[in-house]
């Protein structure tokens, strides 16, 4: 994220988003916006490419709730949702579709900055574990393909493990790519020819 956050703020009334505006105005140099309009929320969000994302929603229903939390892109961004009621499950909708902070009846000018930074630190601790989940995923599977690339080595040239690891490694170096590459095209053809 850049020095200077641009955070923009969707509120449909008008006082609210001024009191959300002038808070953050106060709490430091932010670069931000108001979207008052919900309609096609998501186009709005994607062409203002904002830092953060602040939702106030007065008595949010099921539906909006989710829609608004999909719209506001919180896989791509921390969400910060200020609601005025207390509900188990939308509490649960939010929170499942990426909402960083759900904060009942929490719009007091004070307490949004200190909202807004627990909302960033909660969503970077949260993307690096995907990154992390997504990294360790992807590895798993890389190792399944090498692992199947040694056994059709192995029984195509009557070698070892070693030996066949040692062959497809210096295919991949001979080849430029990585072994995990070599292994999937070898896995591949092999799948063409049984």
């Amino acid at each position: 994220m850049k020095d200077r956050l641009s955070v923009v703020i969707v509120e449909k009334d008008r006082e609210r988003g001024v009191l959300i505006e002038e808070s953050l105005r106060v709490a430091g140099d932010f670069e931000i916006r108001v979207v008052s309009e919900t309609n096609d929320l998501a186009a709005k969000i994607r062409d203002l490419n904002p830092d953060v994302v602040l939702v106030d929603i007065a008595n949010p229903s099921r539906d909006v709730l989710e829609e608004l939390a999909i719209a506001s892109g919180p896989m791509q961004r921390p969400v910060a949702m200020f609601v005025d009621r207390s509900d188990e499950n939308l509490t649960r909708t939010a929170i499942e579709a990426g909402v960083s902070a759900y904060v009942v009846d929490g719009l007091k000018s004070d307490r949004v900055k200190p909202i807004l930074d627990a909302a960033v630190a909660r969503f970077n601790m949260f993307h690096r574990m995907r990154v992390e989940l997504a990294t360790t995923k992807r590895a798993l599977e890389e190792r399944k393909v090498i692992d199947r690339a040694k056994g059709v080595i192995m029984k195509a040239r009557k070698v070892d493990e070693d030996e066949a690891y040692a062959i497809l490694r210096k295919a991949a170096m001979d080849q430029g790519k990585r072994v995990a590459e070599v292994a999937q095209a070898l896995v591949s053809t092999a799948g063409l020819l049984s």
